[in-house]
This record gives C-alpha cells, structure tokens and sequence, in this order.
C-alpha cells in the first residue's frame, strides 16, 4: 500500500519508490531498478504464467492472506533465505561445509560433539537453521525476523541467552544468532540482556559487512 518499499538481498538494501510523479520521470537507472523489483519478487512470473486472477488483489493481500502468523512465518524464512545467499557468497558450499535444518541428534552422529547440554538432558531434540563446519569448528546458526513486536520476542531472547551460556560449556561448538527487524523496538530490554553474555548475535547490516567471512574460520 506504500509508495516506498525497502528490499533487501544478498545485494544489499535498496528503497523502491513507486511515486506516481517519481514513475513518470524515471531514470533509466531508475527503470533498472523497477525491472529488479519485478524479477526478484515474481511479478513477472505471475503475470507471464497466469497464476493469479487479480494482481491488485493479489498485492494488496486478498489472495495470500496476510494474517499475523502468516506474515511471521514469511519473515522468518524471508530470513533463513538471506542468511543462506551469505553463506554461500562467503564460500561455503551446502552439503559440504554448511547444511541447512540439522538436529541435535545428526550433528552428534556426524562429528561425535555431545550436545546433551543443550538438548534438556537428553530430552529435545533442538533444530538448528543451519551448521557450517570448519576444520576447528562446529557452528550452529539460528536466524529470524520480527516484524512486529509481541511476547514471542522476549521468549526467544531469553531461551536463545540459555542456549548461548550452554553452548560455551561444550568445547568445539559455537552458538551463532542472525536476527533484525523493527520487532525488537519493543523488546530491547531482553535483546540487551541476550547482548550482554552472547558473543555472536549479528544483524542484516553485519551480513552486509561480510561478517561471515570473518567469524566462521
């Protein structure tokens, strides 16, 4: 419904302006822009398929129905999506040295590290977003974003700041956070506490910043 929507890739952010008067006079640099816009989302593929019946429905939420859960869920693999175009940029090659949705109980059975510190005695078997594997060490790598606020913010800080001061008693293994969004506006108190004793809790701007390159060695 904005005339000005922020985007963000493995490219970097960019800030579309859809301004009427803006489109009118539009730079070619501009109209390249716009053509990323369309590619990058699938606009142009939903057009050139047929797969909706309304595109201003469609934009507008009708057919993909924008509840709160469902913005939650889309963020959130939104996410996991950027996060994995930066761990492959870096280098790492899936299958290989990074691995996408690994359990607690296949990175045991894989590099013979005992996790029971972090699995609740035995009793969760935690999953972790993804893994990257170097030759001295096992990390593991949760990623999200929170659009809005809400008690799922507090809830996530606090048991990612638990799962941070276990992880540290378990030698070859290190805890690693991606998260950002607005969301956490509401709930800096707890974020600041998870800060405080967490050494690797980054944001998109760090990822940006080719921090991967610089901590997973």
């Amino acid at each position: 419904r904005a005339s000005e929507i922020y985007c963000q890739d493995d490219r970097g952010g960019i800030l579309f302006n859809f301004n009427p008067k803006k489109l009118s006079v539009s730079t070619e640099d501009d109209l390249d822009k716009y053509v990323y816009f369309m590619k990058k989302t699938g606009l142009f593929n939903l057009l050139r398929e047929h797969i909706i019946n309304n595109l201003v429905d469609y934009v507008m939420g009708v057919e993909t129905g924008l509840d709160s859960n469902g913005r939650k869920n889309r963020g959130g693999h939104l996410m996991e999506d950027l996060v994995e175009q930066f761990i492959i940029k870096a280098g790492f090659v899936k299958g290989i040295n990074y691995f996408k949705e690994m359990y607690i109980f296949d990175i045991t059975e894989k590099w013979g590290i005992d996790l029971f510190a972090i699995s609740n005695q035995g009793t969760t078997e935690k999953r972790f977003d993804f893994v990257i594997k170097t030759a001295n060490m096992v990390y593991v790598i949760e990623t999200n974003f929170y659009s809005g606020g809400g008690s799922k913010l507090n809830e996530t800080a606090r048991s990612y700041k638990t799962l941070a001061l276990e992880s540290n008693t378990i030698d070859g293994l290190t805890f690693v956070w991606f998260t950002d969004g607005k969301g956490w506006n509401s709930a800096k108190n707890n974020l600041k506490e998870t800060f405080d004793v967490m050494e690797h809790i980054y944001n998109i701007k760090d990822l940006e910043n080719n921090i991967i390159s610089e901590v997973f060695k």
